[in-house]
């Protein structure tokens, strides 16, 4: 376990303390939809919530040998929280996930996954003003302005900046009537702001987000490192059943050799029928003159509370190169199903 470090500062504004109660620091493509177990123990309440996925990969690109295998991904978070004197809410969370080799599935970013055993760590010091967050907390402005994740194992690529932050930081998130603004700045210096909106208006519920990020981006080849600027807005409606959103994004990566600029777009739909839920993303974006283009489509049936069969076919496709780096090289087509429980 990484030992945590807690990153308090002073804030302004009035902003619900409650809120603190939703932070998570589980960004992975995997979350459970289920309210937390909680148990009182004197002034501190135990939460925790988890899930275990046991999933069937096949691997669907030409010219592959090895198509297929069987994962088993498993995760939890758990929290610790009580109230001061002040009446200020202190929070500790771990976030934990373990995954057996499965190097073909993709993440929600522009890369496959590696790890095997992922963890996060942070503590929470939230009030009237706001709250404060300090630890593994980099993904936090991501997570509150991305457009929403594909249902099932619909896993879009490449629908983030490419640059990142470091894995150690602190911020502040703050809700303002039907406005959120939230902030976090790594051990480097890099940061990541955001603000979202979000009301109904009619019969129906709109969110707006934009978002901006420096960071630093190490290329598929490795030869060096570029640094990131880039800016992300989304707009999502809910209309009955179905939920519809569009992203655009801009992103300028350089260094002393070599200055990209490079831009994306991903739009997706989402609708639920009975114990039926499914999604379809598309994306498409340029960089130095080349392409990238991936797509999704998720599957989810809800079999009883907590336990749902999933699928997900996903393509990605991107051979970007300047000057000779090669700053992405994908190209993976998929089907996963699995079976999932959270609880």
């Amino acid at each position: 376990m990484r030992l945590l470090t807690l990153l308090v500062a002073l804030g302004a504004l009035c902003a619900p303390s409650a809120y603190a109660q939703n932070l998570s620091i589980n960004y992975d493509r995997l979350s459970s939809l289920e309210e937390p177990l909680a148990q009182d123990v004197g002034n501190v309440t135990l939460t925790a919530t988890g899930l275990l996925d046991a999933a069937f990969n096949n691997n669907l690109s030409s010219g592959v040998e090895d198509r297929s295998d069987v994962a088993f991904v498993g995760n939890v978070e758990v929290a610790a929280s009580t109230q001061l004197p002040n009446r200020w809410n202190v929070q500790l969370r771990y976030f934990a996930q373990y995954q057996s080799d499965m190097t073909n599935v993709l993440v929600a970013g522009n890369m496959p996954t590696t790890d095997d055993y992922i963890d996060n760590v942070a503590g929470i010091i939230s009030g009237a003003w706001g709250s404060f967050i300090g630890g593994n907390t980099t993904n936090l402005v991501r997570e509150d302005t991305r457009r929403l994740r594909g249902v099932g194992n619909g896993t879009l690529a490449f629908d983030n900046n490419l640059g990142q932050m470091g894995n150690w930081g602190g911020g502040y998130v703050g809700q303002f009537g039907p406005a959120r603004l939230s902030f976090v700045v790594d051990v480097e210096g890099d940061f990541d702001v955001g603000a979202s909106w979000s009301r109904p208006l009619g019969t129906r519920d709109w969110r707006f987000t934009l978002r901006y990020s420096s960071g630093d981006f190490a290329p598929a080849d490795g030869s060096q490192s570029l640094s990131s600027d880039g800016v992300v807005g989304v707009a999502e409606f809910i209309y009955g059943s179905g939920l519809y959103d569009f992203g655009v994004g801009y992103e300028s990566l350089g260094n002393d050799a070599i200055d990209v600029e490079r831009w994306y777009m991903s739009a997706g739909a989402r609708y639920k029928y009975g114990a039926w839920t499914a999604s379809i993303e598309g994306h498409y974006g340029e960089a130095a003159g080349d392409s990238e283009v991936s797509a999704a489509l998720g599957v989810q049936f809800d079999v009883a509370r907590g336990l749902s069969l999933n699928l997900g076919i996903n393509h990605a496709d991107a051979q970007i190169d300047e000057q000779g780096v090669i700053l992405i090289s994908q190209d993976l087509t998929q089907a996963l199903l699995s079976a999932r429980y959270s609880f």
